[in-house]
């Protein structure tokens, strides 16, 4: 080799040398900036690779926390097993507790920028979450499968299980056959003093009312309602909706109106003196899921989220006594009859987000007409 050709190589190595690295440096940031994706896009995220890109992302964050009232032993560690043996890789941790004490906590979470929860679950508390200012919207592959009103057109929410409503009362008091059938049967003279409802906070008392004003309209509930206060209806202030239930068991009141339509057919199956009576429409309710501002496991969450709503995750629900929201699930057996669909009578669904106006106002409506 020449003089002159190795002093032209000694010369320009160094600077391709340099060339390279930069170039490389250069499309190493890019391709890792590519891969980086703001907890929008995760919870947006709808691209061929989706699943692959929520498993890597969630492998590296390996935990998820979600807030739900479900019970603890019946459907959050059943729930946390499932989605843990589907993805051993991430830890499902959960914090079980009613709508006030979870909103609660959520708010000093939210209040402090320190947020522990990815995923919030239950019935009251997430209308709470998104009136409050603090979910994000999500999109989940999933949702396709369910009927619109059970998916939020903002993509805030999206229902889990579902509630239905009926009335319930002693048979030992109250002969099969001869129980109120219909809301017209209620306004015979021979219930006056043994109908009952739960009043208070989302109490059966103001999801009854609400059920009416949405299917009949406010001039016919009103008059109804009107008549409905002859029957001298007992206010039961104390306790949860199974508590009511359980005072009807006992014979303290023959009948309770709009308590949860499963809870006497379980008891009824372990011997209780009480069934279940569906009116025409059921009043209709929805847990739901809402993903909460700040979260810090966005690709665990939406995996979670996927499976809670799969037929796999709302299979597990169905096994622990609850109603489904997916189309395709059904519930148990034993509990089939009180489906709407499965009765043949007509449901209220009522918007999970547009339930606090419409009960704040039957609460005024009841303090109106009842308590007069």
């Amino acid at each position: 080799m020449s003089q002159d050709m190795k002093s032209v190589l000694s010369k320009d190595i160094p600077t391709a040398l340099a060339i390279f690295c930069c170039v490389t440096i250069f499309f190493s940031f890019s391709e890792s900036h590519a891969q980086t994706k703001t907890t929008d896009q995760i919870l947006h995220y709808k691209e061929a690779d989706r699943t692959s890109l929520l498993i890597e992302g969630a492998k590296k964050e390996g935990e998820i926390v979600f807030y739900s009232a479900m019970i603890v032993n019946q459907a959050l560690r059943p729930v946390a097993d499932g989605f843990m043996k589907k993805y051993p890789f991430v830890k499902a941790s959960y914090w079980r507790a009613d709508t006030a004490d979870t909103m609660a906590k959520v708010s000093a979470e939210q209040r402090a920028g320190n947020v522990v929860s990815d995923v919030i679950e239950g019935t009251g508390i997430g209308e709470n979450v998104i009136q409050a200012g603090f979910a994000l919207t999500f999109d989940s592959p999933v949702l396709a499968e369910y009927p619109k009103e059970r998916r939020d057109p903002r993509k805030l929410w999206a229902a889990t299980r579902l509630s239905y409503y009926s009335l319930g009362f002693n048979t030992k008091q109250i002969a099969q056959g001869t129980q109120p059938k219909s809301y017209d049967d209620l306004l015979d003279p021979r219930w006056k003093g043994k109908l009952s409802w739960r009043i208070g906070p989302a109490g059966g008392m103001e999801l009854f009312l609400t059920t009416l004003r949405i299917a009949w309209g406010e001039e016919r509930a009103m008059k109804y309602l009107a008549q409905l206060r002859s029957q001298e209806i007992v206010n039961f202030g104390s306790g949860s909706a199974r508590t009511l239930v359980d005072r009807v068991m006992a014979g303290e009141f023959p009948i309770a109106l709009n308590i949860f339509a499963h809870h006497p057919l379980i008891s009824a199956k372990s011997g209780a003196p009480v069934d279940s009576q569906l009116f025409d429409p059921v009043t209709t309710t929805a847990a739901i899921l809402t993903i909460p501002k700040g979260l810090r496991h966005p690709h665990a969450a939406m995996l979670f989220v996927d499976f809670l709503l799969s037929k796999e995750g709302q299979s597990i629900l169905a096994g622990a006594e609850y109603f489904p929201a997916h189309p395709d699930v059904p519930p148990l057996e034993i509990m089939e009859r009180v489906v709407p669909a499965k009765a043949g009578v007509g449901e209220v669904f009522i918007n999970p987000t547009l339930m606090p106006e419409y009960n704040n106002r039957s609460g005024e409506i009841w303090q109106e007409v009842f308590r007069q």
